[in-house]
């Protein structure tokens, strides 16, 4: 095992193919979305906290997006087991199952253990196995959990397990002006889903960095560092985000899942000051998405 090795930005196209159908992997599309696996690569590069050669849990996988840019930074001598407790035939235009077979096909797919299961059946699961890994990454799967506990089982249960633990996660702050629009678009899908104990929006609890570094002091963890990342123009997060609260099909589940009129006003208006807060910034179309915030723990 040797020290973190940063992976050039210009290796993105080539990670993105990994997630194709092998059939496509030959003849790439003429414009694929590398703009995640950038993303992605700028998160890991941030961290440089993920060793070649090393061992790394990956909790909340989903489609792979980060797992193959995890992959290729531990190398073809590392490992990484990849969980997530989504149902095989969930996604679109691509399911979790259809992601899972390509990457495996792909030059990394060596590399990589799937295992569907939460965070916390996993590690009970494995509990006497003597596994360990020298990092946990967290990469944009906190907001998906239902409570703030649910993260500090998480980290109370890799303790002793990992050496470090490596978290991305919208920071609830906007450099950019245009990302505005985003951070008052996950308030208020918060506020909304906080109604619907039944939802599987990815948008469920939205602690902040601060309430984040609180838990994980809570649990035993130290600080190694933090810092912010300021998503490229062509991520689309926020975009795709704003979109789903400035929608009617809001207002509808507003009006079908809120029954309290002063929780129902309050939902209205901020969908209101969403829609204003894109009109100001140029529209739907200039919408960008908000920092990320990157935060490396050890023990």
């Amino acid at each position: 095992m040797s020290d973190p090795v940063a992976i050039p930005t210009s290796a993105a196209y080539r990670i993105t193919s990994y997630t194709y159908n092998p059939i496509d992997r030959a003849n790439p599309p003429e414009n694929p979305d590398v703009t995640q696996t950038t993303h992605r690569i700028n998160m890991v590069n941030g961290w440089a906290a993920i060793p070649r050669g090393g061992r790394v849990l990956e909790i909340g996988c989903g489609q792979g997006l980060c797992t193959t840019v995890v992959a290729e930074a531990v190398g073809p001598s590392g490992t990484v087991d990849a969980i997530d407790p989504g149902s095989l035939d969930y996604g679109a235009p691509v399911t979790l199952g259809q992601a899972y077979e390509w990457i495996t096909a792909s030059e990394v797919g060596s590399r990589i253990n799937w295992h569907q299961a939460t965070p916390e059946q996993y590690l009970s699961q494995t509990a006497g196995e003597g596994l360990s890994w020298d990092v946990a990454v967290l990469a944009h799967c906190i907001w998906y959990f239902k409570s703030p506990e649910e993260l500090e089982r998480i980290f109370r249960s890799l303790s002793g397990r990992v050496e470090k633990i490596c978290i991305a996660e919208y920071a609830l702050s906007a450099t950019a002006p245009a990302a505005v629009p985003h951070v008052l678009a996950a308030l208020a899908r918060a506020a909304l889903e906080s109604q619907r104990p039944e939802s599987d929006e990815n948008v469920q609890n939205i602690p902040t960095p601060d309430a984040i570094k609180t838990i994980g002091k809570a649990s035993g963890w130290k600080l190694e560092h933090e810092g912010l990342l300021v998503p490229q123009p062509g991520l689309q997060d926020g975009f795709w985000e704003v979109g789903t609260v400035h929608s009617d099909g809001f207002l509808e589940e507003v009006e079908a899942h809120v029954q309290d009129p002063r929780l129902n006003g309050y939902l209205k208006s901020s969908r209101d000051a969403v829609i204003a807060s894109t009109s100001l910034h140029g529209g739907l179309k200039a919408v960008l998405t908000m920092d990320v915030w990157l935060g490396t723990f050890s023990i």
